[in-house]
């Protein structure tokens, strides 16, 4: 029946398919997080994992499942899992900081830290929604911050992607904008992340199972922030949106010119109300990873699951 059942193999090539994603960063999930990248009940979940291990398709290491049976996996995930809870409160201090910052009106979590978990080499990554028409001041302010302050040094303070309020839809589609959305943390926000969840329903149809309900704390509108909103408000501050995004546009381009225009065009997508640095195009690199990993598994396994579009 294992084999035969249409919707068991389905639920079969989701559950493989989410560990096989996972498995690109040497991370073996538990059941909670196997049903939030699922689109299954947790019962069938359950009965699937329970097969696959028994036929020794993946394995189950503690409390972990995986696609390979290294134990190193589970040590380095425990590690990182502990260094995580040790740094989430450096970003929550970051994170109201960021807030001050003018036109700033929500700060998220992204990238490992987002999922529990942190590195030696890892960065806290910020995704960062601005008020209209002022994506790229804000950016330039929070980028002349770091590097005059801190050196340029990103570890702690990672800000490469920026949205306004008016432009919430995320223009790529897919599995790994998907993962990155529903594992955001939202730390402050006045009803941001409702908004966002509103203009992005298509997630659902990836992880139908993610938490809609995360809170975040209200940004308290300090004198400098009001302050110098108010001085950069009109059309001198037009002006600066302008021509910081002239200027940064101009220098991605001549740093990053051996790039072709549609990777280009994913990695640095920026336009009036959107900013994204991400030079390395991890969203290009991790599908193509995945991709590899899925065609290598159905060879070494006999099975048909589907590669990712």
């Amino acid at each position: 029946m294992f084999e035969t059942n249409k919707t068991y193999k389905t639920c079969k090539n989701d559950v493989l398919k989410t560990l096989l994603y996972f498995d690109a960063f040497q991370y073996p999930l538990t059941l909670e997080e196997i049903v939030l990248f699922s689109q299954f009940s947790l019962d069938e979940i359950k009965e699937n994992l329970q097969q696959l291990v028994t036929n020794k398709t993946i394995f189950k290491l503690k409390q972990f499942y995986a696609i390979s049976e290294k134990t190193c996996q589970v040590e380095r995930r425990e590690k990182g899992n502990k260094k995580a809870k040790q740094i989430l409160n450096k970003a929550k201090k970051v994170s109201n900081f960021i807030s001050q910052f003018p036109f700033v009106e929500a700060v998220f979590i992204s990238g490992s830290l987002s999922k529990g978990y942190f590195g030696e080499e890892d960065d806290i990554d910020y995704f960062i929604v601005t008020k209209p028409n002022r994506v790229w001041l804000s950016r330039t302010l929070l980028i002349t911050y770091k590097k005059i302050f801190l050196l340029n040094s990103k570890k702690y303070f990672c800000v490469n992607y920026f949205m306004s309020t008016n432009a919430l839809e995320i223009a790529e589609k897919n599995r790994f904008t998907a993962t990155e959305f529903v594992t955001l943390i939202p730390m402050s926000g006045n009803g941001v992340y409702k908004d966002l969840q509103n203009r992005n329903p298509w997630v659902l149809d990836y992880f139908p199972n993610y938490d809609t309900n995360k809170k975040s704390n209200p940004i308290k509108r300090k004198l400098i922030k009001r302050f110098s909103e108010y001085l950069l408000n009109g059309k001198f501050g037009d002006r600066l949106e302008n021509k910081f995004m002239k200027i940064t546009k101009n220098h991605q381009q001549k740093k990053f010119e051996k790039l072709n225009k549609k990777d280009f065009d994913i990695a640095f997508k920026g336009d009036k109300n959107t900013s994204k640095h991400h030079p390395d195009n991890h969203q290009k690199r991790v599908i193509n990873l995945l991709n590899k990993k899925i065609i290598t598994f159905n060879k070494e396994h006999q099975l048909t699951v589907p590669i990712e579009k």
